[in-house]
């Protein structure tokens, strides 16, 4: 299935159209981690071309615009997230529509699976009003075989707004992986009070709650070790055990098959011998209540996901990087990131809450290279300017961090 529009462009299309545009470091840092403040294309491209990452990048999530037709602004160190102030620095401006959106980001992530390793993942935020569409795109370009989830995210508390149609609380979250190798660390949800006595109403002798669950599975085994007869019962027909007649019968010498009144085995699990409950797809992360930056959203969501879809030293990108989140995650659970954004604003409460980040034992503190597209003078009467404009701002925003910690 595929999405048929006005200038949709071939793939090779997309990578050819984007201007050769060299990144610049500025500052001296050598550490692998890379803040660029450049236009995404341009970046994407040059990740590809220059810094030699196609098939390297473990996890990606990006918080693209949401096509609302808004100017989003920041005024005396508060962000807007639904109407902007006319006396606000603009954040950034999200004024693309249908298909132009739609092509907007099928650009994007023609590049980003270029980028994605086999065994790696993305992760793409969206609102509910053009994230259909946008699924038709990713299953063109990923694959429908590999998409993996459509997460419902929970992000704010019931509104009260006057209109015809239900309340809306939720955005949603699409998953896809490059392949069917793709690293999977599975999270796990502590139980509540509720979930033990609801799941766990047994206790056995010493008042340990525990529940049981069936030792059979669907399918049939024919001569195989799952279809013999243990204690002189064979598995329901239709069915098999789960494990083979030798491990039920450890699991009965170790007091773990409760035998019902009739001799029906079960096989028991204890409370307190569990991690969690299976994390389903519906998740509450919501947003925060005073964000620094349009975008922002809960660190809880960006962790949960960087924990679950890359390893230690893989490689994390967010190339709508916001405020900073995703790669403040990724720093605080020792993955290698790359961040970027054009936006000034972004990069400024990018570097202020990553220069926050206090390392000891088992987080390092931040370092990570300052990268900015190449300007030529003598075409764009840019140069260094633009470069020294942006460190000054940076620099005043982490001394005015500083101060307001003392």
């Amino acid at each position: 299935m595929q999405l048929q529009y006005p200038n949709k462009k071939t793939e090779q299309e997309i990578f050819d159209s984007i201007p050769n545009i060299e990144l610049e470091q500025i500052n001296s840092s050598t550490n692998f981690n890379l803040l660029i403040h450049s236009n995404n294309l341009v970046a994407l491209k040059q990740l590809i071309t220059k810094h030699n990452l196609a098939d390297k990048i473990d996890l990606i999530y990006i918080d693209p615009p949401f096509a609302t037709n808004n100017t989003f602004t920041i005024s005396n160190g508060r962000a807007s997230t639904i109407s902007s102030s006319s006396n606000g620095t603009v954040a950034y401006k999200d004024t693309l529509k249908g298909f132009d959106f739609i092509e907007f980001l099928r650009e994007r992530l023609v590049l980003l699976k270029m980028l994605l390793s086999d065994k790696g993942s993305i992760y793409l935020h969206i609102d509910y009003k053009i994230g259909h569409y946008v699924k038709i795109a990713m299953d063109e370009i990923f694959g429908i075989e590999n998409f993996r989830n459509d997460i419902t995210r929970v992000k704010c508390n019931p509104k009260n707004f006057s209109r015809k149609g239900y309340g809306n609380i939720k955005d949603l979250i699409l998953f896809y992986s490059k392949s069917d190798n793709l690293i999977w660390n599975e999270p796990k949800t502590i139980y509540t009070e509720e979930d033990r006595l609801k799941l766990f109403p047994k206790k056995d002798k010493d008042g340990r709650p525990y529940t049981t669950i069936p030792l059979h599975a669907p399918g049939e085994t024919k001569n195989g070790k799952t279809s013999q007869a243990f204690k002189g019962i064979l598995p329901p027909k239709g069915r098999h055990w789960r494990s083979n007649v030798e491990v039920l019968e450890q699991l009965d010498d170790a007091g773990l098959i409760e035998w019902s009144d009739k001799g029906n085995p079960r096989k028991i699990i204890y409370f307190d011998e569990q991690e969690g409950k299976r994390m389903q797809d519906i998740w509450e992360f919501k947003d925060p209540q005073y964000p620094v930056y349009p975008t922002e959203k809960n660190p809880d969501l960006l962790d949960i996901i960087i924990k679950t879809s890359s390893n230690e030293n893989s490689i994390v990108l967010d190339c709508f990087a916001g405020s900073g989140t995703t790669l403040k995650a990724a720093q605080t659970n020792g993955r290698k990131w790359i961040g970027i954004d054009q936006s000034d604003e972004a990069i400024k409460a990018i570097t202020k809450k990553l220069d926050a980040i206090e390392g000891d034992l088992f987080i390092f503190k931040t370092d990570y290279q300052l990268l900015t597209e190449k300007k030529h003078s003598a075409q764009h009467g840019l140069g260094k300017s633009r470069a020294d404009v942006l460190l000054k701002n940076i620099d005043s925003e982490i001394n005015i961090s500083a101060s307001n910690k003392h």
